[in-house]
């Protein structure tokens, strides 16, 4: 337990405390205390990680001491194992003192952390888990869904592929909880644009070879094949794809999640022309390239949208510890859903009663090598998407917290 407990060693990064000289105001345990439970050793390694205790670090240090009380942020590895995550939780909230959990990437992982939150009546800020289970039949008072879920992706991607023309879908899906949601999801938009879900197939996570399932998709008849994985299973599966010659032979590949630095990792001859959706891309703007710039700075990369939405969930939940001078939850909570969401990737945010933060998204495609200009220029903004039609309605909300 310990050994996977010690943040700044796990993470080989320091944890950092925000201080002043003003005397400390009337908080619990005379700290606000942040845990970024994260990736640090599996396939969502290089686009949270580091990366994601980076950003959480970056919103702390220009935040600053709230009336005088410092900030802390401790990170651990959950190991993709909702076990492991769902022990953090416990020692972090019950003998470390966290106020709020962020990033958790792994929908599983993210479920379980969810339950201990209401239970300890803390916090819980979710980046990186995408499954739209977060904020249905699953959502709780304590959690909120920072950035994505399953539902924004599958109906951005899915219905701009449809509308293409595009009437016959194979799924390759990761075999856990956030696979099976984004496949869910997906697999609703197909059907209702007239299309046909002709077969899918459930693959392990951390899989190396994809030549079988590739093959099932190649002879299925399928004029998509979609891929309901996540990190370097997507890297592996496009890559593999391509020398299987799916693209090639006429097959659409839809990749209906990934980062930037998954596309980094695979090289533009072998992503171009991929669609996507994100909510954030760190060229999108000058806000944008100036927050980007500077964790490049600090980490030779460009940040992922999982990275930018744990600096901003963190931001948000700082700004509204210092309006309401405590970090008590109910009142945190209150005044979070209270105040608008402004910051470098989102404008005039809120969140839902459900605990969803309504933002736009964005369709992006990746650009060929000759359309690139500079290193990390990959993407082509397609069309733009309001946060309202992105996210689930609420009358379609299996929520228990969402009056009907």
């Amino acid at each position: 337990m310990k050994n996977f407990m010690k943040a700044t060693l796990m993470a080989g990064v320091a944890a950092i405390a925000v201080t002043s000289n003003v005397a400390a105001a009337d908080y619990s345990d005379g700290v606000v205390k942040i845990g970024v439970l994260t990736d640090l050793s599996g396939q969502l390694t290089d686009s949270t990680g580091k990366g994601s205790i980076l950003a959480a670090q970056m919103a702390a240090e220009d935040f600053g001491a709230i009336d005088g009380t410092k900030v802390e942020v401790i990170s651990a590895d959950h190991q993709n194992k909702a076990d492991i995550g769902a022990a953090t939780a416990r020692q972090w909230y019950d003998v470390d003192k966290v106020d709020v959990i962020v990033d958790i990437p792994n929908s599983a992982v993210a479920l379980a952390v969810q339950q201990i939150t209401k239970d300890k009546n803390k916090v819980a800020l979710f980046s990186s888990p995408a499954s739209s289970d977060l904020t249905g039949k699953a959502c709780t008072p304590n959690g909120i869904h920072w950035t994505y879920d399953t539902y924004a992706l599958a109906h951005v991607t899915a219905e701009a592929v449809a509308a293409s023309g595009a009437k016959k879908w194979f799924f390759l899906t990761s075999d856990y909880a956030f696979g099976h949601a984004l496949e869910r999801d997906t697999a609703s938009v197909v059907t209702a644009n007239g299309g046909q879900v002709v077969g899918s197939v459930k693959m392990p996570a951390n899989s190396s070879d994809y030549s079988s399932f590739l093959l099932q998709a190649q002879s299925s008849g399928a004029d998509v094949v979609a891929l309901a994985t996540a990190g370097t299973d997507t890297q592996n599966a496009l890559k593999q794809a391509g020398e299987f010659g799916l693209t090639e032979a006429g097959q659409k590949m839809a990749a209906l999640l990934l980062a930037d630095t998954e596309v980094n990792a695979l090289g533009l001859d072998t992503a171009k022309g991929v669609m996507l959706t994100a909510p954030f891309y760190w060229a999108m703007n000058d806000e944008t390239k100036a927050f980007s710039k500077r964790f490049f700075a600090k980490h030779n990369a460009m940040p992922t949208f999982y990275q930018a939405g744990v600096y901003s969930a963190v931001f948000h939940y700082l700004k509204a510890v210092k309006a309401g001078q405590t970090d008590k939850s109910e009142t945190v909570l209150k005044t979070m859903r209270d105040t608008p969401i402004n910051d470098f990737m989102t404008k005039n945010g809120k969140i839902r009663e459900d605990g969803r933060v309504i933002r736009d998204m964005y369709l992006f495609q990746v650009k060929t090598p000759a359309e690139s200009k500079e290193p990390w220029d990959y993407y082509n903004l397609v069309s733009t998407v309001s946060g309202d039609r992105a996210a689930r309605p609420l009358a379609e909300s299996e929520c228990p917290l969402v009056k009907k």
